[in-house]
């Protein structure tokens, strides 16, 4: 099972959405059962068929509002369910069930949309070694759960943020005039042991990236036939370079961007491109 965010950091979210959605309370809930203390049970169905991720997390929202709350899986958490699966099932006070649903399920579905694009693109290349990579281009205040759907999906997390790695873009490059100056510069002051990778278009900026030491060549839109040609470049000057594709991968091109011999793809789509996975709350 994929590693899940830390608790810490996953609380301070769901309290936050917690707060925002219940205000200054649940007046229907409140009203309607006004003084009674009583357990219900509920189960969660899914809508239509594709990958379940986030429902650990999901459980959380229930347990922040109910201590004793039981939120129990009847699948596992990145497993591909069909329409009308009992995917969990919960019981709690009748408060915590019906106050904490909608925050719970669009924190489920919204993950779970993720995994399941997610899982369309690793499929195109499971029969090649490149992996799927995720980006930066993540929803502000999701990232860290939004990134942790896509490794439900079976993709690698590339850096969480700018402090992760050295990322030298084509507008870094123009502002420091040129790919070498930049990586002098960088190469002296970012701290130990932070990997420099160099974003290149072309075979000349290629080459470029290889004089000076890049540590991680990025092959950035290049057609297919040029990206091959790079691959071969790198290989043959320094095999220990690892290199990631980018730039409009789509399920129709990325198997033959994977034929290139890249290490790596990275995707921006499984996030930006995916929709909620419907799953519904029954109360019983």
């Amino acid at each position: 099972m994929t590693s899940l965010p830390s608790l810490i950091i996953v609380d301070r979210l769901l309290e936050n959405w917690l707060l925002e959605d219940i205000g200054r309370g649940d007046f229907t809930t409140q009203e309607l059962f006004a003084g009674e203390v009583k357990d219900n049970q509920a189960i969660w169905i899914a809508k239509e068929d594709g990958v379940v991720a986030g429902l650990p997390i999901a459980a959380r929202v229930f347990k922040l509002l109910d201590g004793e709350a039981m939120f129990t899986l009847d699948v596992e958490e990145g497993d591909f369910c069909k329409f009308g699966t009992k995917i969990a099932s919960i019981k709690g006070s009748r408060e915590a069930l019906l106050t904490g649903e909608r925050v719970a399920l669009n924190l489920a579905m919204r993950l779970s949309g993720i995994a399941t694009t997610t899982r369309s693109y690793v499929e195109k290349i499971n029969d090649l070694p490149a992996r799927l990579v995720d980006t930066r281009k993540t929803t502000p205040g999701l990232r860290v759960l939004e990134k942790y759907a896509t490794r439900v999906g079976g993709a690698v997390n590339h850096r969480m943020g700018l402090d992760d790695a050295v990322m030298i873009k084509d507008n870094h490059i123009k502002a420091a005039g040129g790919i070498e100056q930049a990586i002098a510069l960088l190469r002296n002051n970012i701290p130990y042991p932070l990997n420099i990778e160099v974003e290149t278009t072309n075979i000349e900026e290629v080459e470029q990236a290889l004089e000076h030491g890049a540590d991680i060549i990025m092959l950035d839109n290049m057609p297919t036939e040029l990206m091959t040609q790079a691959v071969k470049t790198i290989r043959e000057t320094n095999p220990r370079i690892r290199i990631e594709a980018s730039g409009n991968i789509t399920l129709k091109t990325i198997h033959a961007v994977a034929e290139t011999g890249v290490d790596y793809i990275s995707s921006s789509a499984p996030i930006t491109r995916s929709h909620w996975l419907d799953i519904s709350m029954r109360m019983l």
